[in-house]
């Protein structure tokens, strides 16, 4: 078989996996995918106040087990996950597992693309959308393994799935040989950590918004009001731990989007024979770098944390937006290359 048209059709398999594991990972948040079921300690409290005030034979009550509380920090689901109460979230487990077919099945798709060029799979707008929702699902299991993140599968799928039916349907771009000014080994150094940071500063996003909808129901709360959402949100963390968790996140990416700016300067002047021109895409990878400082130097330094701490980071992701959807498709400039088509 042609490989670009196995990657064609190993993305297209990413993308219904994909739709599933979403739709798992939904059933989950609302909290119909947890088992049933009580604690072992349950039936004990309903024995024991059956026969009130008749005391057991000394032998027959069992020494008593410390019960060591999760961690104050510890994410929904954790106790679940470990098979205490509550049960395990199958519904969860499904999604996750689903979701590693799915990466699975668009590196596959990623990888066939490169090969059937002989070159790294980023020299438009179709193979940058393919290759960066690879890394944002990448990185998304990559945090699983350190912390129960689960609850942010539905924020994580969706935009995935979002990119990738966008790249597919209006983006799309035969195979084709690599522009002079892409050839060089800078591609790979460049190009790799910008997925790396744009996909923290993604799930960033995600939390960020979930962050804003939380504390307003817990405001809401605060003045006696019934809050909104119900048991779809009372599976998330608090708003001050949302927002900890996104501030993480963007301490980690800024660095990296850091190193982009600098490679993209080098390779610029490898390519051009300058470092900077005020090319529209060199302009906008700086305003993203700009925000993104003053949000971090306003965190840590002027005590912004919050709301107004997530609508400037929100205000970063924007920038993002800008340069990924806007600038690479509408502005003339020495990045023209990366657009559609």
């Amino acid at each position: 078989m042609d490989l670009a048209l196995l990657s064609d059709a190993l993305v297209y398999s990413a993308i219904v996996v994909y739709t599933v594991a979403l739709l798992a990972f939904a059933v989950d948040l609302s909290g119909t995918g947890r088992t049933a079921g009580r604690t072992a300690s349950e039936p004990e409290r309903e024995l024991a106040s059956v026969g009130a005030g008749v005391s057991p034979p000394v032998e027959s009550v069992p020494p008593p087990v410390e019960s060591v509380p999760p961690p104050a920090d510890a994410e929904p689901g954790a106790a679940d996950a470990a098979g205490g109460p509550g049960g395990r979230r199958r519904a969860a487990g499904i999604a996750v597992a689903l979701t590693w077919l799915a990466f699975l099945l668009h590196v596959g798709g990623v990888l066939a693309r490169g090969l059937s060029v002989q070159r790294a799979p980023w020299s438009n707008m179709y193979e940058f959308s393919i290759s960066g929702a690879a890394v944002v699902t990448g990185v998304f299991l990559v945090a699983l393994a350190w912390r129960d993140l689960r609850y942010l599968g539905t924020f994580v799928i969706g935009p995935v799935l979002l990119t990738l039916g966008l790249a597919v349907t209006t983006m799309y771009t035969q195979a084709s040989a690599l522009a002079p000014a892409l050839q060089s080994e800078w591609l790979i150094v460049h190009v790799s950590v910008a997925f790396i940071s744009s996909a923290l500063f993604t799930i960033a996003f995600s939390v960020n918004v979930l962050q804003l909808v939380q504390d307003r129901r817990e405001r809401a709360r605060a003045a006696g009001a019934p809050p909104r959402g119900g048991r779809f949100m009372d599976a998330l963390p608090s708003a001050a731990d949302l927002e900890r968790l996104a501030y993480r996140l963007i301490a980690v990416s800024f660095p990296l989007w850091s190193f982009t700016l600098v490679a993209g300067a080098i390779w610029a002047e490898v390519a051009w024979g300058r470092y900077w021109g005020w090319d529209p895409k060199e302009v906008w990878t700086f305003v993203i770098w700009v925000v993104y400082a003053a949000y971090l130097h306003a965190r840590a330094t002027r005590g912004w944390d919050g709301r107004r701490a997530a609508y400037l980071a929100m205000a970063g992701y924007a920038a993002v937006l800008v340069n990924f959807g806007i600038v690479n498709v509408f502005f003339p400039g020495n990045h023209s290359y990366a657009g559609i088509g």
